[in-house]
Parts: structure tokens; C-alpha cells; sequence
């Protein structure tokens, strides 16, 4: 009796560790180290973790994994980057029956989008069970901040705008419903290609525009839409009232409310719809920084979605 035999293969897994030294030089010691860059007076270091939830079936049936660790990057680096956050270093974690060329294509996504997002893959773990019957992500991303730039929505004030971002698609949240659509209504994966489109990452973007224009607030839209994100960046007493007729919906989703007849308050309630992620700014700079949005090497639409104002009482 053997390890290999009980379900872990050591030579493998030696050689999957040199696979990622060639992505990521500094991966391969006991932990990862880095130092806090230099121009800071009083840094703060801002962390997040998160997964891919059931995107991950997706990738089985599609026979697809190299994308889904973009996916994995950019729902952990999206929430870091809201306080205003620039990202530094991203461990990752991944469970798997064996160490496979899937595992290679994740890992190969992890890289791609820490590149994007303008930080380093420090570290992770590769854990092989030999009882699991599918691949489990879980990310980690730290960034760092100048504590008196931290963005915290406390300056917001009623008539500020918020200005909605583009999202790539339906990024990684929801698929437990659209993974119950297909099944129950015999939809195929080639019908519905669009469901692999890898997450946003917004962090260049961010940090762009922070060197550029005052903003408040910031929220990653992401489970639970607009209603249950857009209202974490907001100072209690204030709400947003959400014009959903301002932007054009991906037609992805009016397919999938279609397909699964879905109402339009739980689609609201569990799908970004094409909004991925959200500014809150004085209405005095919306336009530039709608521009700027627009403009930059990271050019994406956004759209005014609306104002924020006191809460009034019923």
C-alpha cells in the first residue's frame, strides 16, 4: 500500500508545483512574503476571499476550466478594491479528486487574472481528495490603502449619483439557478455559450479613476443584484432608487428569464444584469467620470442609475 494508491500522487504533484513556478517565480517556499510598497504613511491593508460557487458545473459540462480562475480572482479582488483598495498579492485554493489538466487550465486562469488586476499570485494550496467528484475554488486577495483615502461611503450625501459599470455577463453569481433552469427545463450548454464569460475585474479601472475624481462609494454587484449590494456602500439614512430602464439588459439575461420564467423581482434579486460594478460620485463629476470610464485603455460603458436621496419614512 501506497500513497498514490490511497489517492495522492506525489511525483504528480511535485510536478504541478513546478508548472506554477513557471507562472509564478515566488510560489514554492512555505508561504509567500511581500512588502508593503513604499509612499504610504500610514498603509492599511484591506482583505477578501471569496469562490465561484456552481459556475464550476458549468466548466464540466462545457469540458471548460480556463476561464473559471479569472472568475476566481476577479470576485475576490472586485469586493477588495471597494475601499479603495489597489491589490497586491492573491492565494488560492483548489480541491480536486487528482491533479489533472484542468487543474492546470485553473490555475492558468488564477494567473491570467491576477496579470489583469495588477497583482502577484503569492501562493495556494492544491488539495487532492480522493473522495470528491467535482473541482472546488476559494480565493484570497489583500491589497493595501492609505488609511485618510480609505473609500467607506461616509462622505455620501443625498443628490450624489451613482454611475453603474458594465458587467461582462452573468460573472459567477446565480448559477444555482441557471443550473436548475437547464436541467429542468432540458436546456443544453451549446444554446447558452454565453455562460463561461469570464467576471470583470475592475481593479485597473479603479484605481485609474481614484488618481482622477472624488469617489464615495463604491459596490461590487454581485448575489443578491443591485438591491442587496448597491445599499453596503451606503451611510444608514440614504437609499437609491434604481432606475432599471437606464441601461440596455444583455439579452443573455432576458434568454435566461425566458427559458426558466422567471419573475422580474427575482430577477432583480439574484442577477447583476448587466451592471457589475457601481460608483457613487457628486453629480458635479458624473460626466467626467463617465468619460474616463469610457475613454481609458479599460473603456467600458456605464450609465447613470441613479441619485441618491434621505430615506423617507411610510
Amino acid at each position: 500500500m501506497d500513497y498514490k494508491t490511497s489517492g495522492v500522487d506525489i511525483i504528480k504533484g511535485r510536478s504541478f508545483v513546478e508548472y506554477i513556478k513557471a507562472l509564478a517565480p515566488n510560489i514554492g517556499g512555505f508561504n509567500g512574503m511581500m512588502e508593503i510598497p513604499s509612499g504610504y504613511e500610514k498603509p492599511v491593508l484591506v482583505s477578501g476571499a471569496d469562490g465561484v460557487g456552481t459556475k464550476i458545473n458549468i466548466c464540466r459540462i462545457a469540458d471548460d476550466y480556463t476561464t473559471i480562475g479569472q472568475d476566481l480572482v476577479a470576485m475576490c479582488v472586485n469586493d477588495v478594491i471597494c475601499s479603495g483598495a489597489k491589490p497586491l498579492y492573491f492565494l488560492d485554493y483548489i480541491s480536486t479528486k487528482s491533479l489533472d489538466a484542468n487543474v492546470s487550465d485553473i490555475v492558468y486562469g488564477v494567473n491570467v487574472g491576477c496579470v489583469m488586476a495588477g497583482m502577484e499570485l503569492l501562493g495556494g494550496e492544491t488539495a487532492e481528495h480522493y473522495r470528491a467528484t467535482d473541482y472546488d475554488l476559494a480565493g484570497f486577495c489583500t491589497g493595501v490603502v492609505e488609511k485618510n483615502q480609505i473609500v467607506d461611503g461616509s462622505n455620501i450625501r443625498p443628490g450624489d449619483v451613482v454611475i453603474g459599470i458594465e458587467s461582462s455577463g452573468i460573472h459567477s453569481n446565480g448559477y444555482t439557478l441557471i443550473n436548475d433552469m437547464l436541467w429542468r427545463h432540458k436546456i443544453f450548454y451549446k444554446d447558452m455559450p454565453e455562460l463561461l464569460v469570464p467576471t470583470t475585474i475592475y481593479a485597473r479601472l479603479i484605481q485609474h479613476l481614484l488618481d482622477e475624481v472624488p469617489i464615495l462609494g463604491m459596490a461590487h454587484i454581485t448575489g443578491g443584484g443591485l438591491p442587496e449590494n448597491l445599499p453596503r456602500c451606503l451611510p444608514a439614512g440614504l437609499t437609491v432608487d434604481v432606475d432599471y430602464d437606464a441601461w440596455e439588459r444583455p439579452e443573455l439575461f432576458n434568454k435566461i428569464q425566458k427559458a426558466g420564467d422567471i419573475a422580474e423581482d427575482e430577477m432583480r434579486n439574484v442577477f447583476n444584469l448587466g451592471i457589475g460594478f457601481c460608483l457613487v460620485v457628486p453629480q458635479e463629476v458624473a460626466t467626467l467620470t463617465q468619460s474616463l470610464i469610457a475613454d481609458t485603455p479599460f473603456g467600458m460603458r456605464s450609465w447613470i442609475i441613479g441619485k441618491v436621496s434621505s430615506h423617507t419614512s411610510t
